[in-house]
């Protein structure tokens, strides 16, 4: 049993500290999941890497009882947090620049901030695709969180899932034409 997965079990049995040593071992791993999902989020985000990996932390300490079983578990789980803080700060911001619900005010605004808007939409549609994905098929889903935005091997998504690598390889085939097709609608 490797040094994260002992860490890991003695975080579910409810052991102090225990989760601040996952963290703690993991940090470097969970800065470029957080560096890739920042590159992924658009530019209304207004975190970087460091508060990415801070904001998800305190997330899976306030979670409490959090079901992973190993490293690529963990990252899997850690990619997903940070999607979640990404698209609620962008929902924030869209909010916010929308007036935050008081009233509806058309504007002309700069070709650099559509850009930006796009992006953050973009985003947000990829996000909403992922969980019709993830109501549909949750292995494909879990599937396209380890690869495409935690960078995990097709060999460590096996592991992680329990599956074959083939099994990976034909879950992200068919993920990413459902994904395809959610996103041309």
């Amino acid at each position: 049993m490797s040094e994260i997965t002992q860490l890991l079990s003695r975080a579910r049995a409810g052991e102090p500290g225990a989760a601040d040593h996952v963290y703690a071992a993991l940090y470097p791993e969970l800065r470029r999941i957080a560096h890739s999902r920042l590159r992924h989020g658009g530019d209304r985000v207004s975190l970087d890497t460091t508060a990415l990996v801070h904001d998800s932390y305190l997330r899976f300490v306030q979670a409490k009882s959090v079901d992973v079983s190993g490293r690529g578990h963990f990252l899997a789980y850690a990619s997903k947090v940070m999607r979640s803080v990404i698209v609620d700060l962008i929902r924030e911001a869209n909010a916010e620049r929308r007036g935050g619900g008081k009233f509806d005010l058309t504007l002309n605004t700069q070709i650099a901030e559509s850009a930006a808007d796009r992006e953050s939409e973009e985003a947000l549609h990829v996000h909403d695709a992922l969980g019709k994905l993830e109501a549909v098929d949750p292995r494909m889903a879990a599937v396209v969180e380890m690869r495409y935005f935690a960078g995990l091997t097709d060999s460590e998504i096996a592991e992680a899932l329990g599956v074959t690598v083939r099994t990976v390889g034909r879950d992200w085939e068919k993920a990413r034409l459902f994904l395809y097709t959610m996103m041309k609608d």
